[in-house]
């Protein structure tokens, strides 16, 4: 379990946050833990060099575990594929008429998992997002055989979407390893707080029902600037 992917039932779930805020508890714990993205969309060019710049969710990743960047993100290891356009990565990497290999983001894992205990592999976008015009995100995780980790929230239409997106998990015969819910949306508009008690109390349930041995997390409310100083403890069993 060197390799957790961690992913989300859509776009703007909150992947990032889950990502760092994991990280950094996992290193209060002693884990010696990296973090990696599979492809960043919406990368500035840097004018001094006129290379993309390093992902905006490895930086994130940085600022939410407390580390400088490390040589592994300097070296683009950390997230090899970056995009300007913000799409689907297919689309993204066909508009810059670049070819993204996912060889070559296996061989960057194994490279981090040579030097750290715990790889957290963050995703891009939802679950079926096309890497290539012919692969899907889940299926690049299949064939990798990557324990998943799933963030959602209590936003109208997550309970649909979790659920869409566990049946998925389960189709391929992977691990569905935590639920993440996320309290991103909380305070905006499109979540009512009825329905994301209800939304809760549901996947909660359907979790111990259907995948019995997956953790249910749930991430603390974000502050204004995106970041929680509270230090977040996982379950002794959680690596």
């Amino acid at each position: 379990m060197s390799v957790l992917f961690i992913s989300g039932i859509d776009t703007d779930i909150g992947k990032t946050y889950a990502t760092g805020t994991i990280a950094k508890a996992l290193m209060q714990q002693g884990i010696n833990v990296i973090t990696q993205k599979l492809v960043q969309k919406g990368v500035t060019v840097n004018p001094h060099t006129g290379e993309m710049d390093i992902a905006d969710d490895i930086i994130t990743h940085r600022q939410l575990m407390g580390v400088s960047l490390q040589p592994c993100d300097l070296d683009f290891t950390t997230c090899l594929y970056r995009y300007e356009k913000p799409a689907s990565p297919h689309l993204s990497a066909k508009l810059a008429n670049k070819v993204l290999d996912p060889e070559v983001i296996t061989n960057a894992t194994r490279r981090l998992q040579s030097k750290y205990d715990v790889v957290l592999l963050e995703g891009a976008g939802g679950l079926l997002v096309p890497i290539t015009e012919q692969l899907l995100t889940l299926d690049y995780v299949a064939a990798q055989g990557y324990a998943v980790i799933l963030v959602t929230s209590g936003r109208l239409g997550s309970i649909n979407h979790t659920l869409l997106s566990l049946e998925a998990i389960k189709s391929r015969g992977l691990n569905v390893h935590s639920v993440i819910y996320n309290h991103i949306h909380d305070n905006s508009a499109q979540t009512d707080e009825q329905i994301a008690a209800s939304t809760i109390e549901f996947l909660q349930s359907y979790l111990q029902q259907h995948y019995p041995s997956a953790h249910w997390l749930s991430l603390p409310v974000q502050e204004d600037n995106g970041f929680n100083n509270v230090d977040y403890i996982l379950p002794q069993d959680f690596i």
